[in-house]
């Protein structure tokens, strides 16, 4: 797949002492804005009136924002913090929040994945697990398509003597329209190795159930 470049204009937002630095690609954010601006007239509205004259731009904006999961390499953000460790025990990172966009409707879901890997040779830098669960949720996706490629791309990177995802995640299109069910979680899981045995599996289960006191 072809990665476009974000890099064309950078902004730099302070705010109560926080840096948020934003990239995007200028080109696409224009002609994605004119888009939006007849999006807005098909809709009845007036793209010209005050509240909406920097809207086309803004949308186009946070449309590359959440989609830049395309931009990302999983694999080599796995690869860039992999260090030889002879430990084999489960490890587990929990309450990963991810916010993704339904490809069926473009209206978002978010929820919590919870993953777990044993190592074989090699562990991970465990911030870099969160990183990946980011760059294939900041996509268009569906819930169980993002399950599966999480836990393929460490069992594929790190070749681990398994791998666990769960994904719990409340879908908007659900809930905003078609059947309108708002308190309805969809929850998926995926596994490799270890955790097809149902003793791995029901540990992990429990772990990520649990609460720490």
């Amino acid at each position: 797949m072809k990665k476009n470049s974000l890099k064309e204009m950078v902004e730099v937002n302070m705010m109560d002492g926080y840096e948020k630095i934003d990239h995007y690609n200028i080109a696409n954010v224009n002609k994605m804005a004119r888009h939006y601006h007849e999006i807005l007239k098909y809709i009845g509205e007036d793209p010209e009136r005050e509240g909406l004259k920097d809207t086309p731009v803004r949308v186009a904006k946070s449309m590359q924002f959440l989609t830049h999961g395309y931009m990302l390499n999983p694999e080599d953000i796995l690869r860039s913090a992999m260090f030889k460790e002879d430990y084999r025990e489960m490890v587990i990172v929990k309450n990963i929040e991810i916010y993704s966009m339904c490809e069926h409707h473009m209206i978002p879901f978010f929820g919590k994945a919870h993953v777990a890997y044993i190592p074989n040779g090699y562990i991970v830098g465990l911030s870099k697990i969160p990183r990946v669960v980011d760059a294939f949720a900041r996509r268009l996706q569906v819930q169980e398509r993002l399950t599966t490629q999480i836990k393929d791309c460490i069992q594929d990177t790190l070749k681990p003597l398994g791998v666990g995802v769960v994904i719990e995640a409340l879908h908007m299109c659900m809930a905003m329209r078609g059947i309108q069910k708002q308190n309805s979680v969809t929850t998926t899981s995926d596994f490799t190795g270890a955790f097809l045995r149902e003793p791995t599996r029901g540990e992990f289960l429990h772990l990520i159930s649990s609460v720490l006191r």
